[in-house]
């Protein structure tokens, strides 16, 4: 087999994982909202016991969990997030994307931002205004929200401190999902039951 025959035989089936990849995503993603929805009230109730006598190495587990899951997950392949909900935009985060749009805050913000309910800036529309939906690629990557480049934040110190936050974005990340299954196996339900001397 000659040089170029291998390149083109490599190429043939790297092509092939992606494509095989992205389809498994988009199915994973439409079984996601119901997988989840039907972990909810399981998952509220591991995390308020949780709470109540959280292991000293959580933020450890969790970091290990996220690594383990972010080696097999690529996100280039889902975009969920993306297309489906608004990072917060911190004033940092604002002035820093403006700067690099080589536009003034203010019409960044009147261009893209609005307030929410909660008083949060957040984007006007979805999916995001910076998403490529053609190959699930932000092109303000390098300088995009806080919030975007810690999502999930599943491996973020004090983890226990955003479960709720964490039980939501399991109905949008397969990885967050994945990660919050794999907590509940690595640390039981029953590692929160008293126990009793006998």
């Amino acid at each position: 087999m000659v040089q170029s025959d291998f390149q083109n035989t490599s190429y043939y089936f790297a092509r092939i994982a992606v494509i095989s990849n992205i389809l498994y995503m988009q199915k994973r993603l439409e079984e996601l909202p119901k997988l989840a929805e039907e972990a909810r009230k399981e998952n509220k109730k591991y995390f308020v016991n949780l709470r109540k006598r959280t292991p000293k190495n959580l933020d450890y587990v969790m970091q290990e969990l996220h690594d383990k899951e972010f080696k097999k997950t690529d996100c280039l392949t889902c975009g969920n997030c993306c297309k489906t909900t608004s990072p917060i935009f911190t004033d940092s985060d604002t002035a820093r994307i403006s700067k690099h749009l080589k536009m003034k805050v203010a019409d960044f913000q009147s261009k893209y931002l609005e307030r929410d309910s909660d008083d949060f800036m957040v984007l006007k529309t979805a999916p995001c205004s910076f998403f490529d939906e053609s190959d699930n690629t932000c092109f303000i990557y390098d300088v995009r929200p806080k919030a975007c480049s810690e999502y999930p934040h599943t491996n973020r110190k004090k983890f226990i401190q955003i479960t709720d936050l964490t039980i939501e974005n399991t109905t949008v990340c397969p990885a967050a999902y994945n990660i919050v299954e794999a907590l509940k196996v690595k640390i039981p339900y029953e590692y929160n039951t008293k126990k009793t001397r006998r």
